[in-house]
């Protein structure tokens, strides 16, 4: 058949049919616009393109507010059910363990009544929207417009998470306009109340200009977040919602899972504090080591190199600066611990391509680590209307589904933590000339001309109450800024003081993000191309998978700024003009893959690809990361199989499976202490680790091993560095990366630590191959058998601690107790019925698998 050049869309590349086929297609779609008008767009096509199997869970449940009922817990049964199966999860165990995620509507019983809990039920808020909550609350939004559909994610928002929306409202607004030293998260935890200023209200709601420079798309979006606010409003019960709030609640997850960056200064202080141990030279190689910013070892997500963000060779070039350590003002130090705090590394996806599954198609298992609370955070909803198809997770301050499936294909992020945060310096100044120059300077140079700093009043910051006691008055917050955004304290370079600035390439451009979501609820998305040109519109940092009936496809998220060259990315930025970002990353340019080689994508926050630089405060990108327990996929692999190994990995102890064979090799290198437990405890470690180290138990792990690693890996990793950096650094060193991030209440585990260091260095020391080992060998000081002595003498002053405590016999030992919590329901009603076993798995999980396409169809008659 014919055919004429392809044109150009705004998804890629379409072909032209035809003249016969234009008169084909005219009729096709004269005759489906009449079928649109003549139907009532509540229905919804039973066909559905994941008919082989679509899965999804929400811990703790979908209801969120109080008092608790049935479906405030009820998915915490199913999903703590799957814990124990580990690695042995069978299709039957998935259909029974998790909820459906198929388009379907279901057949309601009656009305939704106040306080019953009589379900499938049907609320009809207004004339074209039916909301029908199924069996397990899930609230399936129908629409005759796509307004309708806003609106009705607006209503659910409020009624199901009107505690969350209540308390989180004011803290969105920290999050977007970001004063130093407040945590946003911690204000909604706390229920500390934060009230925008009218300037501040002003400043997010002119942010909407943004999305009407996106011509059409823009003006949808801004289309469907009135309609959203207009849904929440209706529901009743909260202050009045408008585009501000939408806007800054869209910061809100961002701020927390989708940022990367802003550790250049405490990066700096560690930095002059080893060369002042180890002179310049050999401190910036120790620096290098322990930032392990590019390992070549490092496990990656795609094998192709996107180089971004590179350790430059040699000292630290002209348009970075080492600061004075230890001369960090309080108000800085404060801040850069609130920024820190507000971070979370989480989430994962394990995508199976066609070629290594059972039924040729595409598996994917993935979800968001949100962590575990209640209210959660998101709620589950399935929203339809002309052109709106989504299902999966809503946050409640915006009307989409932000990780889900549409009709025929499935997306999930995972924290990036890409460099999208920096500091800069300002070399204060004095306009009256011969001025003195102090900390105290609100001016600054920037192109030649001493600039005043600016002021903005962000609104008032309600009492800190602990226990019914005020421990710290309500103040007005008031935020200082330089061009590059909020000025944070002062440091000292070279005998002057300088102002920190921090620049973050979201603040100012917040709404901008939602125009990718808009296009993947919005049935436009039908292509790995096409998902790439979505994602690339989302300026927070995320690394985006994506699975439809043939591929499987990733793309690397985020306005990540282009650095000058004569700068060091995880050193802060001199902010005197020469030096300021130079543009944005293309599309192109982020790390992005369809369908690898080796039929696999896999992430759990690890690297992107090679070369890729970590962010300024990501030091977790060495030659061991938890991704790698993602393995042992049995050909050919089916949904089971792929839980199978997601469901394993969640239950095992990291450092057991991939540093204790190390150390013990360096241990069998002199002979154990004249203790006889702690060769019984080295023993049953080792045992234990073969039979795949489970940490798995109702309250605490059941096997006595696990209370070894939990004593033992802490003081034996300080004992492989302690050596070469001595107390205090070593102090340093873990005030910025904590050495072990084990099991606890939060569930996500692993992801960051000390794991890569133990393990290179004593690899080196042993002799084995390691791709770019360290500048020098930290354990024993480089001797293997001063090493291993110094590894026993660790473990053995760590078990003795425990024998203390709990008995001479390893055999009976404990670990600590340790479960999911969902705070802050201990704050508001007792507890007990939330706290489930611990597991390290996503909080909201998605099991799918396409069968069909829609892109088959639309392109069958034209071939």
């Amino acid at each position: 058949m014919e055919h004429t050049e392809g044109f150009s869309t705004r998804f890629g590349r379409m072909r032209t049919p035809t003249a016969a086929w234009r008169v084909v297609l005219a009729a096709v779609a004269t005759l489906a616009l009449l079928g649109l008008l003549a139907s009532s767009a509540l229905a919804l096509d039973n066909d559905d393109a994941a008919e082989n199997g679509a899965y999804q869970i929400l811990a703790p449940g979908e209801y969120g507010s109080l008092p608790p009922n049935v479906f405030s817990t009820d998915e915490s049964k199913l999903y703590s059910a799957l814990t124990p199966r580990e690695g042995n999860v069978t299709a039957g165990a998935i259909a029974k363990d998790y909820l459906t995620e198929h388009f379907e509507k279901p057949t309601p019983v009656g009305p939704c009544m106040e306080e019953s809990t009589t379900r499938p039920c049907l609320e009809e808020p207004k004339p074209g929207v039916e909301i029908i909550r199924d069996s397990s609350d899930i609230p399936h939004i129908f629409g005759e417009t796509r307004s309708d559909a806003m609106y009705g994610s607006g209503w659910v928002a409020n009624k199901d998470r009107s505690l969350l929306l209540d308390f989180g409202l004011g803290p969105a607004f920290v999050a977007a306009l970001s004063p130093p030293g407040l945590n946003a998260f911690e204000l909604l935890l706390t229920q500390r109340s934060f009230t925008p200023s009218k300037e501040a209200e002003e400043y997010i709601a002119n942010q909407v200009q943004y999305l009407r420079d996106k011509g059409p798309d823009g003006e949808q979006v801004i289309e469907d977040l009135e309609a959203w606010c207009e849904g929440v409003n209706a529901a009743g019960g909260l202050p009045h919602v408008g585009l501000a709030q939408a806007i800054a609640g869209f910061a809100f997850i961002g701020s927390i899972f989708g940022n990367g960056g802003g550790g250049e200064v405490t990066n700096s202080n560690f930095l002059a504090k080893l060369e002042a141990k180890f002179g310049e030279t050999e401190g910036l190689k120790v620096f290098h080591d322990l930032r392990e910013s590019n390992d070549p070892e490092a496990p990656t997500t795609i094998k192709t190199p996107f180089p971004y963000d590179k350790e430059p060779a040699g000292p630290p070039p002209a348009g970075s600066a080492v600061i004075e350590p230890n001369s960090l003002s309080p108000e800085l130090v404060k801040s850069d611990q609130a920024l820190k705090a507000s971070r979370k590394k989480a989430s994962n996806f394990l995508l199976v391509g066609a070629g290594n599954t059972k039924l040729g198609h595409p598996i994917a298992v993935m979800g968001p680590q949100l962590g575990y609370y209640y209210p959660e955070i998101v709620f589950q909803a399935d929203m339809h209307a002309p052109g709106v198809d989504a299902q999966g997770i809503v946050a409640p301050i915006s009307p989409y589904v932000f990780i889900g499936r549409g009709r025929d294909f499935a997306w999930s992020l995972t924290s990036a933590t890409n460099e999208n945060t920096q500091q800069f310096l300002l070399k204060l100044c004095n306009p009256e000339e011969g001025g003195e120059v102090t900390r105290a300077s609100e001016y600054y140079e920037h192109d030649g001309e001493c600039v005043a700093m600016t002021t903005m009043d962000a609104g008032k910051l309600g009492a800190k109450i602990v226990e019914g006691k005020e421990v710290e008055p309500a103040r007005e917050v008031y935020i200082k800024e330089s061009i590059y955004g909020p000025v944070t304290g002062t440091v000292m370079v070279k005998g002057k003081p300088y102002g920190v600035s921090v620049d973050r390439s979201t603040r100012g451009h917040e709404p901008e993000g939602e125009l990718a979501f808009s296009d993947f609820d919005s049935d436009r998305v039908h292509s790995p191309e096409q998902f790439f040109e979505a994602a690339n519109m989302l300026g927070t940092t995320f690394n985006m998978a994506y699975v439809d009936s043939k591929h499987i496809a990733y793309f690397s998220t985020g306005r990540l700024p282009k650095t000058a060259p004569e700068t060091d990315a995880a050193l802060p930025t001199l902010g005197t003009g020469p030096y300021d970002w130079k543009g944005w990353l293309s599309q192109n340019e982020h790390p992005h893959e369809i369908a690898p080689n080796n039929g696999y994508l896999i992430n759990w926050n690890n690297k992107p690809a090679p070369e890729w630089g970590s962010a300024s405060e990501n030091y977790s990108y060495g030659p061991l990361h938890r991704v790698l327990m993602f393995n042992g996929f049995k050909q050919p692999v089916t949904e089971a199989r792929d839980v199978s190994v997601m469901n394993k990995a969640a239950t095992q102890d990291f450092p057991a499976v991939y540093d204790w064979p190390v150390i013990q090799k360096v241990l069998e290198k002199t002979s154990p202490p004249g203790n006889t437990m702690v060769t019984k405890a080295d023993k049953l470690l080792v045992k234990w680790i073969k039979r795949g180290a489970s940490l798995y138990g109702k309250e605490q792990p059941k096997k006595a091993a696990a209370a070894v690693i939990e004593a033992v890996f802490t003081p034996m990793a300080e004992a492989v560095l302690g050596p070469v950096l001595g107390p205090e650094l070593l102090g340093e060193l873990k005030s910025i990366e904590g050495v072990d991030n084990g099991p606890n209440s939060g569930g996500s585990s692993f992801g960051g630590g000390w794991y890569g260091y133990v393990q290179k260095d004593l690899r080196d020391l042993l002799g084995e191959t390691v791709a770019e080992p360290y500048s020098r060998e930290y354990c024993g000081s480089g001797n293997l058998e001063a090493c291993s002595k110094s590894l026993w003498a660790a473990m053995q002053t760590a078990l003795e601690g425990v024998a203390a405590v709990q008995g001479n016999n390893p055999n009976r030992w404990k670990a600590p107790k340790v479960q999911i919590e969902f705070p802050p329901a201990g704050t508001l009603f007792p507890p007990k019925e939330f706290d489930i076993p611990w597991t390290n798995r996503s909080t909201f999980q998605q099991v799918i698998e396409f069968s069909t396409h829609q892109e088959e169809d639309l392109e069958g008659p034209l071939e």
